[in-house]
């Protein structure tokens, strides 16, 4: 199990996950951006400012935290385009299944078998049940190790989550394979995949799928 924080929690990434939010360049130590007033006199006479003079609070939790808001991908890469991880996800299921394929076919699983004029469609629960299971283990496995499949990492991207831009946990890779991948397997292949991943050519600001939107994640690129 992960040690990472779970999204939204409000705790850092760890410093040496190579994908956390970097600061801004300029704002070490001495900068005036240390200071809630930028190094200038702060108002109010010399009396005690509000908020204990700190900055007015900012909402921490882009789905809903209170407070001003603020933008969660600054000091992330830019998002990934919506194509290419239309792509992507066309690799990674032919990947997977092909290996779904060869497993169903190996134990003598079939979609449906012609006896004569008959069609028996008695063992597809069981195909469906082995794609589901290796589509999300390969997809929660690959996302809380490096953020990438095989099809994200040779079109240069990467998830992230959303608060913080660091690699999603198992918790949140898991909750997003489900959501992907459990209705793929089981009833709607083609509708859901296009209604899920195609949910982020018009969502906005963050180009999330509905998957995405579960475990509180985006996808950016990497190069």
């Amino acid at each position: 199990m992960s040690s990472e924080p779970p999204p939204g929690s409000g705790q850092q990434p760890p410093e040496d996950d190579p994908f956390r939010k970097q600061p801004p360049s300029g704002q070490g130590a001495g900068s005036p951006y240390d200071s809630p007033y930028g190094g200038q006199q702060p108002p109010y006479g010399g009396e005690q400012p509000p908020y204990g003079g700190q900055p007015p609070p900012h909402g921490g939790d882009p789905y809903g935290g209170g407070g001003h808001p603020r933008d969660p991908l600054a000091g992330m890469p830019p998002l990934a385009d919506s194509g290419k991880r239309t792509l992507a996800r066309i690799i990674d299921m032919i990947l997977v299944g092909i290996v779904v394929w060869l497993l169903t076919w190996g134990f003598g699983v079939r979609e449906y078998q012609m006896n004569g004029d008959r069609i028996e469609v008695g063992k597809s629960f069981a195909q469906s049940l082995i794609a589901a299971v290796l589509y999300v283990a390969y997809d929660t496995v690959m996302i809380a190790k490096s953020g990438q499949t095989l099809g994200k990492k040779w079109l240069h991207m990467r998830v992230a989550n959303l608060d913080n831009g660091a690699t999603p946990s198992v918790q949140s890779a898991l909750v997003r394979s489900l959501v992907l991948w459990v209705p793929f397997a089981f009833c709607c292949a083609c509708i859901w995949t296009a209604i899920s991943g195609g949910w982020s050519f018009f969502d906005k600001p963050y180009k999330q799928g509905l998957h995405d939107k579960a475990g509180k994640t985006v996808v950016v690129s990497t190069g």
